[in-house]
């Protein structure tokens, strides 16, 4: 398979992955949204993929469980909050070599950005703050899983290989 079209079918993958993950067992909120385990598919996104990568798939498909679960308000914010966990969450994997912290510090900072946007676009002023511990809840349960697949999914040869030619 041409390099390109490898990328292109690892990363829609990735989430496609991301989305049923989110999707499976939605656990409906206080505010009107759901926890979910998509963030495990998010960290191993970053993790595999790398930062960019990681970034565009997890945004996207969990951005696309929103939309297929009924939840288009949240669409925006869980594209940004996603997106930008993988984000910094391979960034600092990249740096430090370390998959825990580089996880813990993405998860932390999408319940940062749900709390940001929910508080402001959604206008749920400071009351977005409830959502908080969930955040962190679903974002300590995407650290850990997403750091023990990525673990248990390097060992495997072809998948260690293509990742290390995609980030």
């Amino acid at each position: 398979m041409h390099s390109k079209t490898a990328k292109l079918v690892y990363i829609a993958l990735l989430a496609a992955l991301c989305c049923v993950a989110t999707m499976v067992i939605p656990i409906p909120t206080p505010t009107g949204g759901y926890l979910n385990a998509g963030d495990i598919v998010v960290v191993l996104s970053a993790l595999l993929a790398g930062p960019y990568w990681g970034a565009a798939a997890s945004g996207l498909g969990s951005a696309l469980a929103d939309l297929f679960a009924g939840y288009a308000i949240y669409a925006p914010g869980t594209l940004l909050a996603k997106g930008l966990a993988a984000l910094v969450a391979g960034l600092l994997f990249r740096r430090w070599k370390k998959a825990i912290p580089a996880a813990v510090c993405g998860e932390v900072l999408m319940a940062l950005v749900y709390f940001l946007y929910e508080s402001t676009a959604l206008g749920f002023g400071l009351a977005a703050g409830a959502e908080i511990p969930g955040n962190l809840l679903q974002g300590a349960v995407g650290a850990a899983g997403g750091v023990a697949l990525y673990h248990a999914l390097w060992k495997v040869p072809e998948i260690r290989e293509f990742s290390e030619t995609i980030k």
